[in-house]
């Protein structure tokens, strides 16, 4: 926001008090003012080639940890490490002739993490350009975010398409259209916030929005968050509990420590994924582990598996224990405790404003949980294994219906719990 008010007023005065203040205008200028094409073009070629380069080494490392580089060449281990860059994008592979199409979204949460830190300081290096706050305000024309973003994702989908040129081979096949529209998306929906948010322009349009809409996006992220850190307990202990499983499983895997170490960061790449199939087993849908499988509170049917430490944390093949029928509160329970927190940082003293807010941050929040966990499935391997995901459709159904009703409930709750302790000081937005 600073850096959009206006310069303060210059005395022609040369006095040392004067020129300080010059110095620093200048220092200032210089710093919010730099060339924004080739520092937004830069910053989508940077947020994509840091990501890139962290995929290319462990790539390597992995091709000499596997046996001591005895076979094959450092270039093996690059492609491998492109190939999963370019599989967090989206662009799916093929291995042996078996088409993969899962998205390791550890990976795609590792990119949006750099385009999101790049955007800030891409937005706060062009903060300079422009209308000031007060020209934003009183509604002059300003591009510099719609502009900054369109050079920043230029810059990020061309590291991409260069990526995929230089990696794909005629057996691996990675899909370059699909790895630009995974790129586009992640530069639109991650991007685009980032740069509006460092340049300031965020704080100036978010300003004009209803408290309603505000508070409503406020109960949403509270519930994505909260019901993704419970999702994740879930599986933590599952894992936990079969631990002697994953162990034996990890065991029998051979290869000494580098192997051991290679298992540990593919699971924690797919640990998103695994915590999206957990999300999806408490809303009550559940997923799908190979054709004609199901995993779900209400049983479990399983067949052969392949030999993963994760798939550990699977429950036992058969019916469901007796306690797995409360699973389907836990749902209406995050939603209502992420609607009565949010509801004391934007709290209100009427019925119907708690009510839309909890309402619409819960639907919101399904919504949300619902692409993503369309998003954390795919093919894994040939045969059965080629359906592997949750139900995302029934869980999208179930979450905005659990999370709407425990939103509902927990503005209502709170509201009338502010209307009956704080009837003088709860301040009414309009």
């Amino acid at each position: 926001m600073t850096t959009l008010l206006p310069p303060p007023h210059r005395s022609s005065t040369r006095s040392s008090g004067s020129s300080a203040r010059s110095s620093a205008q200048v220092s200032h200028d210089l710093a919010t003012r730099r060339p924004l094409v080739l520092l937004a073009t830069g910053g989508g070629v940077l947020a994509a080639a840091a990501t890139l380069l962290v995929c290319l080494a462990t790539g390597v490392a992995g091709w000499y940890l596997t046996d001591g580089g005895s076979h094959g060449a450092p270039r093996d281990g690059l492609r491998v490490g492109a190939l999963s860059w370019l599989m967090g994008h989206g662009s799916g592979v093929r291995v042996d002739g078996v088409l993969v199409t899962a998205v390791p979204l550890g990976i795609t949460v590792l990119c949006a993490w750099a385009v999101w830190r790049t955007g800030l300081r891409v937005g706060a290096s062009v903060s300079g350009h422009g209308p000031d706050a007060d020209g934003i305000a009183d509604g002059q024309h300003d591009l510099v975010v719609p502009l900054s973003a369109t050079l920043f994702a230029t810059g990020y989908v061309a590291t991409a398409v260069a990526t995929a040129t230089v990696a794909a081979t005629t057996t691996t096949a990675p899909s370059t259209p699909r790895v630009v529209l995974w790129s586009l998306l992640l530069c639109l929906f991650v991007a685009v916030p980032a740069i509006a948010v460092g340049s300031g322009r965020a704080a100036i349009w978010t300003a004009y929005l209803p408290v309603t809409v505000r508070a409503a996006a406020h109960v949403a992220r509270r519930v994505v968050v909260l019901w993704l850190l419970v999702a994740l307990a879930a599986f933590v202990v599952a894992l936990v509990v079969d631990f002697s499983t994953a162990a034996n499983v990890m065991g029998q895997l051979g290869g000494g420590g580098g192997a051991v170490a290679l298992v540990v960061v593919l699971g924690l790449v797919l640990l998103p994924n695994a915590v999206l199939f957990s999300g999806s087993y408490l809303l009550g849908p559940g997923f799908t582990i190979g054709t004609g499988t199901l995993v779900a509170p209400s049983g479990v049917v399983l067949g052969a598996l392949p030999s993963f430490p994760v798939l550990a944390a699977l429950p036992d093949d058969g019916p469901a224990p007796g306690w797995a029928g409360w699973l389907v509160l836990l749902p209406p329970l995050v939603a209502f405790a992420a609607a009565a927190w949010s509801q004391w940082v934007w709290p209100t003293a009427f019925y119907v404003e708690g009510a839309v807010r909890g309402l619409a941050g819960g639907i919101g929040a399904g919504v949300l949980f619902g692409l993503a966990a369309r998003l954390s499935g795919g093919a894994v391997g040939p045969g059965r294994m080629r359906d592997v995901a949750p139900y995302a459709f029934d869980a999208l159904l179930h979450a905005v219906t659990a999370f709407g009703i425990g939103g509902l409930l927990g503005g209502l709750v709170v509201t009338w719990w502010q209307r009956r302790t704080m009837p003088v000081e709860v301040e009414l937005e309009q």
